[in-house]
């Protein structure tokens, strides 16, 4: 059997740009990735430490508190009530979520799997690991009569900050439950939202209340600075959960008890979301100004974690221009052929880094 033909891992390109941001002599401002950079509350880790001393296996469905939390969080913070309380499921982090829900649904060769246009990489990666292809729209209307196996959504966007209308939304899920096509929502940054109130696609607005054909994904890595316990959930169809529960048991991708447990404190923590939001709002601000006062325009950008930046001209052009002045970012052409005259600018860096970041922009 031959190895799966991957693409390169993006990340890896920026060396050479990265080794010139960090001989600046005020030392890099590293917004590629996208890291978080702020501290893990201490009600969080506290609940970590509270229960290390328990030598067993965790459940791989997760702690009932855990199921009872994500659905709590919903609630209070999506408007998205009537989930099921198996139709919780954690995972290890995210992006290992999103790299194997293609091969964990069942679908392979022959299958198509659909992503946006612009889009996190690991998309496109899962459905090759499944051995489906990939057809990338942000429109239903090129699928012409052909039926994929899975449409994946992702409002807010990483890269763009774009975030769908609820029109578009409703229009997916009502074409895909007509055709029997499973859609996932990607929804790690709805919580950062800024200029607009992003939906979740489990929101009564968009799926009249039934979660039928519909997972939408969840993350804590940016919510709550929990990118190191790699803490995220799947919810959704209960059918469809189930079934990824019933794998995942067998291939012991299990959510570590300790980290269950902070993730628990987490959704539950409303304040502390409060007060990182704060964070990430200022620096929005600043840097946002500080770009458009230096020959940037920023498109969408309304909602996440990141600042969509071009100076229309080659990607490359922009981020090596950045790179002189000890800033790093991200070629818009890492997310998709159409990011190749934009950067995708992090707002994950400290405030004395962001700082640093607007002034060498000012000189």
């Amino acid at each position: 059997m031959s190895p799966v033909a991957l693409p390169d891992f993006p990340w890896d390109s920026l060396a050479e740009v990265k080794a010139t941001a960090q001989a600046h002599p005020g030392g890099v401002v590293d917004l590629s990735i996208g890291t978080p950079v702020d501290p893990v509350p201490a009600g969080i880790r506290d609940a970590l430490a509270s229960v290390s001393e328990i030598p067993g296996y965790p459940t791989t469905h997760g702690i009932p508190a855990l199921r009872e939390a994500a659905r709590g969080a919903l609630s209070r913070r999506h408007g998205v009530d009537g989930i099921e309380p198996d139709a919780v499921l954690p995972t290890i982090g995210s992006k290992e979520a999103v790299a194997w829900l293609p091969r964990l649904l069942g679908f392979g060769p022959g299958d198509v799997v659909v992503i946006p246009e612009l889009s996190y990489p690991t998309y496109e990666v899962g459905a090759l690991l499944a051995g489906a292809s990939i057809l990338r729209t942000d429109g239903l209307t090129a699928l012409g009569p052909q039926k994929p196996a899975m449409i994946w959504l992702n409002s807010p966007s990483n890269p763009t900050g774009r975030v769908l209308p609820v029109e578009h939304l409703r229009k997916v899920v009502e074409w895909a439950r007509e055709r029997d096509v499973v859609v996932v929502s990607d929804e790690c940054y709805l919580a950062l939202g800024w200029e607009t109130d992003p939906l979740s696609v489990l929101h009564p607005d968009v799926c009249d209340g039934r979660a039928d054909g519909l997972i939408a994904v969840h993350s804590l890595s940016k919510s709550a600075n929990l990118a190191s316990y790699r803490a995220g959930f799947l919810t959704g169809d209960p059918r469809l959960i189930k079934q990824l529960l019933d794998v995942r048991k067998h291939a012991g991708m299990i959510v570590p008890r300790p980290v269950q447990e902070a993730m628990v404190a987490a959704l539950a923590d409303d304040e502390a979301l409060h007060v990182q939001r704060e964070r990430y709002a200022r620096r929005r601000l600043v840097l946002r100004k500080a770009l458009q006062d230096n020959g940037f325009r920023i498109d969408h950008s309304e909602a996440g974690l990141y600042l969509w930046a071009t100076r229309d001209e080659d990607a490359a052009a922009t981020v090596g221009w950045l790179a002189e002045r000890g800033i790093l970012v991200a070629p818009g052409t890492f997310y998709g052929p159409k990011g190749g005259k934009h950067v995708r600018v992090a707002l994950t860096a400290t405030d004395e880094r962001v700082d640093a970041a607007v002034e060498r922009l000012t000189q």
